[in-house]
């Protein structure tokens, strides 16, 4: 059974930092993307990274260039999401997910097929 595990979401004052991670199971993804998503309460959810199989290929959505990093540990099978500099706008559910074309560096969600539970952010205006 795959699975992906989020971990490390919180409260965290304006300003502050926080490093998710996202652990995947029951198969390797060294030849996916993973990307993180975020849903905030009554929107969509959006895009917010995603870094390539091999790592050298990472992008991101506008507002979080320069304050967020993307990563990832094949040997681990695991992907972080380090956010810096957080801002109340930042809140929100944040997914990870593995991209379903090998080699392929998707930002569009319908592209990926396994898909964590989710961690909460929260950042107080």
């Amino acid at each position: 059974q795959v699975q992906l595990i989020e971990s490390g979401g919180g409260l965290v004052q304006a300003g502050g930092s926080l490093r998710l991670s996202c652990a995947a199971s029951g198969r390797p993804f060294s030849r996916n993307a993973m990307g993180w998503f975020r849903q905030a309460p009554g929107l969509e959810r959006e895009f917010v990274a995603v870094i390539s199989w091999s790592g050298g290929i990472t992008y991101y959505r506008d507002s979080v260039k320069g304050r967020f990093t993307i990563s990832r540990d094949n040997s681990e099978n695991t992907v972080y999401l380090q956010m810096n500099s957080l801002k109340p706008e930042d809140t929100g559910v944040y997914y990870c997910a593995a991209s379903a074309r090998e080699y392929y560096t998707d930002t569009v969600a319908r592209t990926y097929n396994y898909w964590g539970q989710g961690a909460q952010v929260t950042v107080p205006s």
